[in-house]
């Protein structure tokens, strides 16, 4: 090979490994690409929007204490506000429910009757209450003598709070749910102050209905679903809760949450 020859050859050559390089850098760029994009579509969180945290957690998911943790977000992730304080669960404990929070399937899940309050993500809805206004900036409804919230499973209204005199006598019929307990039961005050929690918002027949926290009947008493607490607990959260934090309502066992605490963000 003279020595032309060989400047040929080693232009040709360097010019193929060049190509080969450049081939390598375009199939790592777009495993790179790919990866950023899986990881993208998999985060944020649903609730990622949330300001406001309100935690409860159970020991198991038959127990029916719990603990109450309030928490805002800040720059620094999520911040205790307030002081824990007890309260109460269904009388069968707790269940998963349908939120915002994927499906899960170990552990019990929510149905119609169950006794069980629903654990889970959950955005915080309305709050409720016997007077015509209250100290809260929450969107805020006054119940009457006519207001029911349906747990009639072939109800097309289920899972809804509704007023007799708006959808008709006929449409509450069965309804075990009526808002002014008082007004049944004189002296019962648990839907005097209250809010929703907005589980199975889609209605989804027989996965559970009328999921509030609200004020318990007695202390400790626990309840059909929902998480109970004492009157200054609940105006502690009338007082704080924002509806521009999109705050949410989390439910969970002791054990479910040290499991999902760092995939779910979640504090404590």
């Amino acid at each position: 090979m003279n020595a032309s020859s060989a400047a040929r050859y080693r232009t040709a050559s360097l010019a193929k490994r060049l190509r080969v390089a450049a081939m390598v850098l375009i199939a790592s760029t777009a495993l790179f690409v790919g990866a950023c994009t899986q990881h993208i579509a998999k985060d944020p969180l649903p609730w990622s929007d949330a300001q406001q945290l309100v935690l409860v957690t159970t020991a198991d998911w038959s127990a029916t204490d719990a603990t109450l943790r309030t928490y805002a977000r800040d720059g620094d992730g999520w911040r205790e506000v307030g002081a824990a304080t007890p309260v109460t669960v269904g009388r069968a404990g707790s269940a998963w429910g349908l939120g915002l929070h994927p499906a899960q399937d170990k552990g019990p899940q929510k149905r119609e009757g169950d006794g069980r309050a629903p654990a889970g993500v959950f955005r915080i809805g309305s709050a409720f209450g016997y007077a015509e206004s209250a100290d809260t900036a929450l969107p805020y409804a006054a119940m009457h003598a006519s207001s029911y919230c349906m747990d009639v499973v072939g109800s097309p209204l289920y899972n809804r709070i509704v007023d007799a005199r708006e959808v008709g006598a006929a449409a509450v019929a069965g309804s075990t749910e009526p808002m002014r307990l008082d007004l049944r039961t004189p002296g019962d005050q648990r839907y005097k102050l209250g809010f929703v929690i907005e589980h199975n918002v889609d209605g989804k027949p027989g996965a559970g209905s009328c999921i509030f926290a609200h004020l318990w009947k007695a202390p400790g008493e626990t309840t059909a679903g929902c998480t109970a607490m004492a009157e200054p607990a609940m105006q502690r959260l009338y007082g704080w809760l924002r509806p521009d934090s999109k705050a949410v309502f989390v439910l969970l066992p002791e054990s479910e949450h040290a499991r999902l605490k760092a995939p779910w963000h979640l504090p404590f």
